[in-house]
């Protein structure tokens, strides 16, 4: 099935003028709403007209997060924003955010805590409605930080990054289930997570890893397109020729060791492809036939 949807994930941090993931306003560079992560996502939309739901359901500040975020696509030109604040499985049965998520263009998830979005949005119609629209209509679903990591069907939701070499330290669980065969991993860099997304893929190699800077995300075009974007890096961790593996062995708190994940680092423009673990420079080359030679 060809999906007609756009996913972008968003490593968190963005730089939109404010700090949301702590909830500290801090006024930074403004030029980001010239050539930052947010112009990207209303560049995918068909005008400034376009309905933008921001979705706070992660946030424990929803109601200064969802402000801020207002406040950062009314500066693009964006006006016909709302807010979902959505904050626990009754509200997500309510029938009007339901026909508010029929009607929009674009959903923006915030960041927060995953589990949230997984747990209070799990089973619901209203999910059923968001999967619905982004595999057959022009729908864009947007995230950042939570928002990013809950995308995909496997979801981590918990892990130390100072012990995640060791076997459980790293707690999985099912995620929105926007995209397949990924995991998703944000503040990658700052936070120091390579070994909790290894952890991750060594118990699930099927999976790509896919690891998300600060300021840094990716573009998701029918379902397995990916593109860079943003100002750091993206991190690919590609199981599916790991070799020796005792993550299904070892004693739990013990040390796991994995042979041949391979790893790729993405810069903005570069692409991959998730179905044929394919890497390009540039979008257009991973879409161009393949030269046998």
């Amino acid at each position: 099935m060809d999906i007609k949807g756009i996913l972008v994930s968003v490593g968190g941090a963005e730089d939109k003028g404010t700090d949301l993931e702590e909830g500290v306003i801090k006024r930074n560079n403004l030029n980001f709403f010239e050539i930052g992560i947010l112009k990207t996502v209303t560049g995918l939309l068909q005008g400034p007209e376009s309905r933008i739901e921001v979705v706070t359901t992660a946030s424990s500040i929803p109601e200064e997060v969802g402000q801020n975020y207002l406040d950062a696509f009314v500066k693009l030109g964006y006006h016909n924003v709302g807010h979902l604040d959505i904050r626990d499985r009754e509200d997500a049965h309510k029938e009007e955010f339901i026909q508010r998520v029929r009607e929009c263009s674009c959903l923006m998830f915030s960041g927060g805590n995953q589990l949230r979005l997984s747990s209070i949005f799990g089973g619901t119609e209203i999910l059923d409605i968001i999967r619905q629209r982004y595999e057959e209509e022009h729908f864009v679903i947007s995230g950042t930080s939570a928002g990013a990591m809950a995308m995909s069907n496997t979801m981590i939701y918990e892990g130390n990054a100072a012990l995640s070499h060791l076997k459980g330290e790293v707690k999985i669980t099912t995620g929105l289930g926007f995209v397949q065969n990924v995991i998703i991993d944000s503040h990658f860099d700052k936070r120091g997570r390579f070994m909790r997304l290894a952890q991750a893929v060594a118990a699930n190699p099927g999976a790509i890893g896919i690891g998300l800077g600060e300021d840094t995300g990716i573009i998701i075009r029918e379902g397995h397109q990916l593109e860079a974007i943003g100002s750091g890096g993206v991190i690919i961790i590609d199981g599916r020729s790991v070799g020796y593996n005792n993550i299904g062995d070892a004693e739990f708190n013990q040390p796991i060791s994995v042979e041949n994940l391979k790893v790729h680092i993405m810069e903005k423009g570069n692409a991959y492809d998730i179905k044929t673990r394919r890497f390009e420079p540039t979008l257009a080359e991973l879409e161009a036939p393949a030269v046998t030679k």
